[in-house]
């Protein structure tokens, strides 16, 4: 059991997007419980994916091939995950760049990091208002949010978006994420988000200890 997982993370590693879908597949013939191909597999090769990243041994283009691997593999194996026996769920989590700020490459990659690291993203894209995310958070109850921000004009409305969600009542039902190029961690306590993330492959780091201090 253990080779067709190393592979299926290796492939991935590797951007091969073909070579996922098929080892998924022969690991599903082969009786292999689906979250554990999940976990095992997909989310393990993933892991090393954002870890080198991180480091600078891969790149954005890289990153991007990884995940187009990750979707494949994903598309084989989702409708097993979802059949009730295996107990699995997911953890969601809604991210949007915030009012006024039309940048989304950060975004991008943080929302794919997260799929990889076996989150459900709800991806509200770029110019987003308060309301907007208070009702996305009503609509969806996530455990996590994610807000962006690349200019220093638009860092205003994450603290307004953070007022209207503990306005809405909701504050206590999601942990909250920021980042951005301006933004920094001294930020985040002040307008009472619960953390900062510096860039992409950290958020991942950062929303597995968020999300494990809400299930707590």
């Amino acid at each position: 059991m253990g080779n067709v997982l190393q592979e299926i993370a290796s492939n991935l590693y590797d951007g091969e997007d073909k070579g996922v879908a098929g080892l998924v597949r022969n690991a599903l013939d082969s009786d292999i419980d689906p979250q554990e191909i999940l976990s095992a597999g997909l989310i393990a090769g993933m892991d090393k994916v954002g870890k080198d990243f991180k480091a600078g041994v891969l790149y954005v283009p890289e990153v991007l091939q990884t995940a187009r691997a990750m979707n494949a593999g994903m598309e084989i194996l989702r409708p097993f995950l979802v059949q009730g026996d295996s107990g699995f769920s997911v953890d969601k989590c809604i991210i949007g760049t915030v009012k006024g700020d039309l940048h989304d490459i950060g975004k991008n990659l943080v929302k794919m990091l997260l799929e990889g690291a076996g989150y459900e993203i709800v991806d509200l894209g770029t110019d987003v208002g308060s309301e907007a995310f208070v009702d996305s958070i009503r609509q969806h109850q996530p455990k996590l949010l994610g807000l962006s921000a690349m200019l220093t004009t638009t860092m205003v409305y994450m603290k307004s978006t953070i007022e209207a969600i503990t306005a809405s009542g909701l504050r206590d039902s999601v942990k909250i994420m920021i980042g951005g190029a301006p933004v920094t961690a001294e930020f985040a306590k002040q307008i009472g988000a619960d953390a900062y993330a510096s860039d992409a492959a950290s958020a991942v780091e950062v929303a597995r200890t968020l999300v494990a201090s809400a299930t707590n």
